[in-house]
């Protein structure tokens, strides 16, 4: 995972994300990764899973 961190409290589940950081820009070009889980990822202690991304237009 970049920039993503999960936790979770009880049945709560917390995505902490730093809105500052840059990761380069998406395959197509067109935006700028700021976070991504990278795919889906289970959820820390859980089964579910959870997919993420977060970017901003160029």
């Amino acid at each position: 995972m970049k920039n993503v961190e999960l936790t979770v409290e009880g049945t709560t589940l917390t995505i902490k994300v730093d809105l500052s950081k840059e990761f380069g820009p998406s395959a197509s070009g067109k935006t700028t990764i700021i976070a991504s889980t990278e795919g889906n990822v289970t959820i820390p202690g859980r089964e579910e899973k959870v997919g993420l991304n977060i970017y901003r237009k160029k």
